[in-house]
């Protein structure tokens, strides 16, 4: 018997779905699975599965921070690694070079 499913419609830019399903293509993956595993991982996650917001243009430059700036830097480390927002070094430089294409 196959499951019971319901339409979904959305409005996406044009360049974007393109982009994005040439990637999906190249993974094996439908789009309307992939959309599935967001609403399931929205599911498991009770929230968006990934952190929403505005990235810097770069990375802080230590060096341009005064010693109050850098202590409200220092302690927000330090308030992630208590939450166990935390990640292995390889993989957090690996993001650093990714995100700001250094």
């Amino acid at each position: 018997m196959a499951a019971k499913t319901s339409n979904l419609y959305a409005r996406i830019e044009p360049e974007v779905k393109e982009e994005a399903e040439s990637i999906l293509a190249t993974l094996g993956i439908s789009a309307s699975n992939a959309i599935n595993m967001f609403y399931k991982q929205i599911i498991l996650n009770r929230g968006i599965p990934f952190e929403v917001k505005i990235p810097p243009a770069r990375p802080i430059n230590i060096a341009e921070l005064s010693e109050t700036e850098l202590d409200a830097e220092l302690e927000k480390g330090y308030a992630d690694m208590k939450a166990g927002k935390t990640k292995p070094a390889k993989q957090a430089f690996a993001d650093i070079r990714r995100d700001y294409g250094i």
